[in-house]
């Protein structure tokens, strides 16, 4: 058997705000290590090691590289991600718009048919946290036996406390004598306290993980069962995809008309196949500011701490510094969470009110639910350091071999000065390298271009002046990302 890890990276990430955003959500930022949790994610799997039949019991198989389902406005940020922990992807499909999880596993289905008409789905989240690496990876092949043959399995979290925050499954009678997976019984919401507690004191419910194990084919078939026009629309959306440099763009207008649903609504609690797996693996969706406290591992206070912070007389809190020193005193159960232009300073049992500051950013008409001062292209990044009237300045970094696109303003002229590294720039019909301490001038309305030559890094400062100086007056004459 073929493996296929399918890593769902969609998701805008308004529980965890200030830190993620829509541009840049949970699953893109090193929340809990050094590396982002879609990073983690690809590596907690690709390292699962391959098994030959036999092995403890269980079938053999191959795990194969991860494909990838993200938004189209994280498909550089994903795929820059994987290089840089040196892991080629199968593929990344490009979903025009979020249509929950079932299409989204229903197009990945199809892709994969294509490759393997015997493929085998691993589907994961890209957000969780599993610290129990071996055991997740013994509950894989436990699945794969019965996904092979044709159950749908779901990875059932052993609960260790009566949560209100998770989705439940209850489990029935084993598949077969001796069996280690169950029979799902039914998928239960997320209960009040008093239920929680039932179901923990019951002991045949599981906290709902979203991560699944199938054949493409069967998931596909119990698609056009029950969800037919799910089917039709997704079918016509890989058939009608396009190549866009290394990514597969769905096509656009059937993927916009395709039902939004989730695996569970759409197939799982209708489907006389579906299958649970008891999993103690150290699992959590780190689905809140006091959930990511949980999950790591605190000082002799129980305080978790990431950045420069000074405590003094704190206890159980969680402390993140992204720019600036952070003192905290005399206090206990916060999140303090500093960003560059936003801090969020809550106690722990509310943590769950930070949808409700999302929401008042969003009818304000304000932009900090989403993107960060530090914004992210696929040539590097720029970040906004002041602004006024008339007139912005911005800090920009041009990775080796980068280029920007060849462009005009309406509106504004642009000033550069280059802090390091080496510069090409295009104004017109001339080009010119310049260095450190170097700087030049973009008249409004002329052609220009920015890329970096050389193998270090290109830092500048650009100085915006005019009438307008919105993102949207830029005319992208040629661009070799293919942006619009």
């Amino acid at each position: 058997m073929k493996i296929y890890p399918v890593i769902l990276s969609g998701g805008s990430g308004t529980r965890l705000w200030p830190l993620s955003r829509a541009v840049l959500p949970k699953q893109l930022l090193p929340l809990v290590t050094e590396k982002t949790m879609l990073q983690e994610t690809a590596l907690r799997v690709t390292s699962l090691p391959n098994r030959r039949a036999g092995d403890s019991g269980l079938a053999g198989f191959d795990v194969m590289p991860p494909l990838v389902v993200c938004g189209n406005e994280h498909r550089f940020m994903v795929a820059e991600q994987l290089r840089e922990i040196g892991l080629p992807p199968l593929g990344i499909l490009l979903e025009p718009v979020g249509r929950n999880t079932a299409p989204a596993v229903a197009v990945a289905a199809q892709y994969l048919l294509v490759i393997d008409p015997q493929a085998l789905m691993l589907v994961l989240p890209a957000d969780h946290v599993i610290t129990d690496v071996a055991a997740f990876h013994q509950a894989i092949a436990e699945a794969a036996l019965l996904a092979a043959d044709g159950a749908l399995a779901t990875f059932g979290i052993v609960p260790t406390a009566p949560e209100t925050g998770y989705g439940y499954i209850r489990s029935g009678a084993p598949v077969s004598p001796g069996a280690v997976g169950c029979k799902v019984e039914r998928f239960v919401e997320k209960p009040d306290l008093a239920t929680a507690q039932s179901f923990l004191a019951a002991g045949n419910y599981f906290w709902n993980s979203g991560m699944f194990m199938f054949r493409a084919e069967r998931y596909l078939g119990e698609l056009r069962q029950f969800q037919p026009a799910m089917l039709a629309a997704c079918e016509t959306a890989v058939r009608d995809g396009y190549r866009d440099l290394d990514f597969c763009r769905l096509e656009e207008k059937a993927f916009a008309a395709c039902p939004s649903d989730s695996i569970d609504y759409a197939v799982m609690e209708h489907t006389a196949h579906a299958v649970v797996l008891p999993a103690a693996i150290g699992w959590s969706d780190v689905g809140s500011w006091s959930a990511l406290w949980e999950v790591q591992q605190g000082d002799a206070n129980g305080n978790v701490v990431r950045g420069d912070v000074y405590l003094d007389g704190v206890r159980n809190c969680l402390v993140r510094a992204e720019r600036r020193m952070v003192a905290v005193l005399g206090v206990q159960d916060l999140i303090v969470v500093e960003t560059d232009d936003a801090i969020l300073v809550a106690h722990k049992d509310q943590v769950q009110r930070v949808k409700q500051v999302v929401d008042h950013l969003k009818q304000a008409g304000r932009s900090e639910h989403v993107q960060h001062r530090k914004v992210y292209r696929p040539w590097g990044s720029y970040e906004g350091i002041d602004i006024g009237e008339r007139f912005q300045v911005k800090r920009i970094t041009v990775n080796p071999g980068g280029k920007l696109s060849l462009q005009m303003h309406h509106h504004r002229a642009e000033h550069w000065v280059v802090v390091s590294g080496t510069a090409q720039v295009t104004c017109g019909e001339k080009v010119t390298l310049l260095t450190e301490n170097e700087s030049t001038y973009i008249p409004i309305g002329m052609t220009h271009r920015l890329e970096n030559p050389g193998k270090l890094p290109l830092h500048l400062i650009e100085v915006q002046s005019g009438s307008y100086l919105g993102e949207d007056d830029i005319v992208r004459l040629e661009d070799v990302y293919q942006r619009a």
